[in-house]
């Protein structure tokens, strides 16, 4: 089996993660290794903050490791929050802080389309490799179900009546935006002829 940390505080991605990845694979949460502290995202991309992450965790382990970054981006706000998604309300803002403000923003707009973006950056001996999955949808104009996290219950996926956080965890997994992404992280790390 093989070992790898996933370098997030975030406990609902280490969940969703833990449960869509193979059973060769053992995560690693940060807590188990007692590694704290907020880590740095500064980068303007997904992709940049992704790799911010992995070489936070890295740098202080010398472990092979992973992070990941995800974006929701609205067609009628020019693609906000987009990297900002997680603060968009600012600094130590509540997941419910993040979902007013979107909601408060998308107030009279016809055009609700909007995507998830998600970005692992996989450190193995320090070389970065990079996975991205992203899944379609529309932006509801209220808050529907109380499952997930973030902006899950305003986010309806394209093909289904029901937001994100109105679906069982396994089916979301099988449509998102991580799912996609960390499939192909599975994919790659169950691969012994990848190099």
């Amino acid at each position: 089996m093989r070992d790898i940390i996933f370098a997030t505080n975030n406990k609902h991605k280490l969940q969703e993660v833990k449960q869509l990845i193979s059973d060769d694979i053992h995560i690693i949460s940060l807590a188990e290794i007692g590694l704290s502290g907020d880590i740095p995202e500064t980068s303007e991309t997904l992709q940049g903050n992704a790799l911010q992450k992995a070489e936070w965790v890295y740098h202080k382990t010398g472990l092979d490791c992973f992070a990941d970054d995800t974006g929701l981006e609205v067609d009628a706000l020019n693609g906000a929050p987009g990297v900002y998604s997680a603060r968009y309300a600012g600094e130590g803002c509540s997941f419910a802080d993040n979902v007013n403000k979107l909601l408060a923003a998308m107030e009279g707009k016809t055009n609700r389309k909007a995507r998830f973006r998600t970005v692992i950056c996989l450190l193995e001996g320090g070389n970065p490799r990079y996975f991205e999955g992203s899944v379609e949808g529309v932006i509801l104009t209220e808050p529907w179900g109380t499952e997930g996290f973030g902006y899950d219950p305003i986010f309806m996926p394209d093909r289904f009546a029901v937001s994100f956080a109105e679906m069982p965890l396994d089916v979301k997994n099988k449509i998102s935006h991580r799912g996609h992404a960390v499939s192909q992280l599975t994919a790659y790390l169950t691969n012994t002829d990848k190099r």
